[in-house]
């Protein structure tokens, strides 16, 4: 996503890491250009979302195929003229396979890639803002809550009013606004590499994922349990279906409707024993919005590491 101020440059990147012998490493980047190390990262592209960003500029720069863990937050920094630069970060775990399919060879913008273990990658980055986001990975890390698996809550997109359609509710399709909004989530939620995808049984919903399946070649299961039809006649099992996604500890995808969505969160909230206003208002999506609920994969205390919360990049 460009930003629609021209004096600030938006870039994403993540803090790699895996675990050897008992200990984390993180991985770092040497710049012969600019002569330093620092965290992978780049600038935005046109058309592009953030999470898009990180994932794309992690490949390009170090040949690893990553998925976006918790949030990190972000760093402002001068580019001098009365610029800004905005760098968003994630944790990213790298799996062995990750590694073993790794594509990266020296060239003009890298020279090498680096793992080393927290305290030695802190001494060897070249800038303080990549200290500041090391050490938030730090005391993420020391929380015991570093692996995470996501929930990311859909809102389907924008679709035909009900005054405007003759047949059955459930089967109302989207607009082509809808449809826009369905293709620019689409890469975006890819990012965090579901495993799963989960739609209520109406048309519009079901049209809201399928551009997500088809680019990440997942099957889509529908379900009645978390459809508005459903949930208006007091059928709705959207407990039982939470309950089950929290217990896969995958992440996995949930598109639903605007009344039923504070349900899901709801029931997010009750399985994990969390609560406060970021869930109010993640709960609270337009259509084409989503929310990612990252949840701690093994500290059984750990409940919601941290919420985000994305809208789809429209022109």
């Amino acid at each position: 996503m460009s930003s629609s101020n021209p004096d600030v440059v938006l870039a994403a990147g993540a803090v790699c890491w895996r675990i050897v012998k008992g200990t984390v490493k993180v991985l770092l980047v040497h710049r012969d250009d600019r002569a330093d190390v620092s965290l992978p990262k780049g600038k935005v592209d046109p058309g592009e979302t953030l999470p898009q960003t990180a994932v794309r500029e992690i490949e390009e720069e170090t040949g690893l195929r990553v998925a976006l863990g918790a949030p990190l937050g972000s760093i402002e920094y001068s580019l001098g003229g009365g610029r800004q630069k905005i760098v968003h970060y994630w944790a990213a775990e790298v799996t062995s396979t990750a590694r073993a399919n790794s594509t990266f060879a020296p060239n003009s913008e890298i020279a090498a890639v680096e793992w080393l273990p927290l305290d030695r990658a802190k001494k060897a980055l070249s800038y303080e803002r990549d200290k500041e986001v090391l050490d938030r990975f730090s005391a993420l890390l020391d929380s015991g809550r570093l692996r995470t698996f996501a929930l990311i809550v859909v809102r389907r997109g924008k679709a035909v009013p009900p005054t405007s359609w003759d047949g059955p509710d459930s089967t109302r399709p989207l607009l082509h606004r809808g449809l826009e909004q369905a293709a620019t989530i689409a890469p975006a939620i890819a990012a965090f590499r579901p495993e799963k995808l989960v739609s209520s049984s109406a048309a519009r919903c079901q049209s809201t994922l399928d551009p997500l399946a088809t680019l990440i070649a997942l099957p889509l299961a529908v379900t009645d349990d978390i459809s508005q039809d459903a949930f208006e006649h007091h059928d709705a099992r959207v407990e039982k279906v939470v309950r089950r996604r929290l217990a896969k500890k995958v992440t996995a995808v949930l598109c639903s409707h605007g009344p039923v969505i504070p349900e899901i969160v709801h029931a997010i909230a009750q399985e994990t024993g969390s609560s406060g206003s970021a869930l109010r208002n993640a709960a609270r999506l337009s259509t084409g919005e989503y929310s990612v609920f990252h949840v701690s994969a093994e500290h059984p205390d750990g409940g919601i590491v941290a919420i985000e919360t994305h809208a789809p990049l429209l022109g």
